[in-house]
């Protein structure tokens, strides 16, 4: 379903929602966030993308799974804590982010479905903004199977295309936020959807960046297990998480018991956000560290998203947001590896 929607109209709209809560791009210091907002009139036009990707909403970087404590009268005691019921609505979604939370979906709901991040899942409400006429310096979406104006894990897609946002309605989750407010919604003509195809052709044109072939990485990659490059490319490498902690599809958590009070026991079981770059991610309890260095660390990081996944899931683990290129310390570049694992270069 096809929609207008005047950029005077947002608030308006908006205002409709009030049983959501409904967040937006807002920005801090030198970045931007994804925070709540109780009211919104208009949607930024000079941001690129948030510095922590959508999948903080539904896989938080720190959850308590359940509390437990040890009464001494009534025993041991356990209790669960789930998400809170409340619908949440994420305006200004970028489609690498929206797409990262459609990939984690094959993992945490199709595969092995997880309590936690299913209740969030389907509480979310994403209203995505299509990228024109900012596709950032180190964006690479085109390259795996993305794009400036995808639609992949959103269930509206807002296009720029003037005075007014070309809406494109994707689920009955849309279809619901359309109708709370259908008195702010028009049709688009032939001139409207003429500009929005406009728009897409030319932020297509904008990017700098290009993965070559990246859905025939998982061949090459098939042989390059003990190739050098992983070891030149990770000798730079500082171990501090950046790359993996901003990505919209890593998923790496650890899971550990905080004690309140030992005697009584009394405590929490949480989850954090981990990361396959750390030293001691792998590390058993005899010792022995199956990736001891930085290299094989690297490498699992790669192997993961363009070859592990793609033979499980048949699709590519990474949605070419580029945080990983920018946010790097060291200049550490998945787009540079791969494109030299192309041509077997150590």
């Amino acid at each position: 379903m096809e929609k207008i929607l005047k950029k005077s109209d947002l608030g308006k709209w908006v205002g409709k929602l009030s049983a959501f809560d409904c967040y937006a791009p807002t920005k801090e210091n030198d970045h931007w966030e994804f925070n709540q907002v109780t009211y919104l009139d208009s949607l930024p036009e000079d941001y690129t993308q948030v510095n922590v990707p959508l999948k903080k909403v539904v896989l938080p970087n720190r959850e308590v799974l359940f509390n437990f404590e040890d009464n001494r009268n009534g025993g041991p005691h356990i209790q669960e804590v789930l998400p809170e019921e409340k619908e949440v609505v994420v305006f200004g979604v970028r489609g690498c982010d929206a797409r990262g939370v459609a990939l984690l979906s094959k993992i945490f709901s199709e595969s092995s479905p997880d309590i936690y991040f299913e209740r969030r899942k389907n509480q979310l409400y994403v209203v995505g903004l299509s990228c024109y006429p900012l596709p950032g310096d180190n964006c690479f979406c085109l390259s795996v199977g993305g794009g400036p104006f995808s639609t992949q894990g959103m269930d509206i897609l807002l296009s720029d295309i003037g005075r007014k946002y070309f809406v494109e309605v994707l689920t009955p989750k849309g279809e619901k936020l359309v109708e709370l407010g259908w008195e702010f919604f028009a049709e688009p003509n032939d001139q409207d959807r003429q500009d929005r195809l406009r728009r897409e052709k030319k932020a297509q044109e904008m990017f700098n960046l290009e993965i070559h072939e990246a859905e025939k990485k998982a061949g090459v990659l098939h042989h390059l297990f003990e190739d050098k490059i992983w070891k030149t490319e990770s000798f730079r490498c500082l171990k501090c998480g950046i790359c993996t902690y901003l990505c919209p599809t890593c998923h790496c958590f650890d899971i550990a018991d905080e004690l309140a009070s030992p005697v009584p026991l009394q405590g929490k079981r949480v989850r954090v956000w981990d990361t396959c770059q750390f030293p001691d991610f792998t590390m058993h309890s005899s010792g022995h560290n199956p990736r001891p260095d930085k290299s094989s660390r690297l490498r699992q990081r790669i192997m993961h998203k363009f070859l592990y996944f793609v033979e499980t899931y048949g699709e590519i683990m990474c949605t070419g947001c580029g945080r990983c290129v920018s946010k790097c310390p060291v200049g550490i570049d998945i787009v540079n590896i791969l494109n030299r694992v192309e041509s077997h270069e150590g």
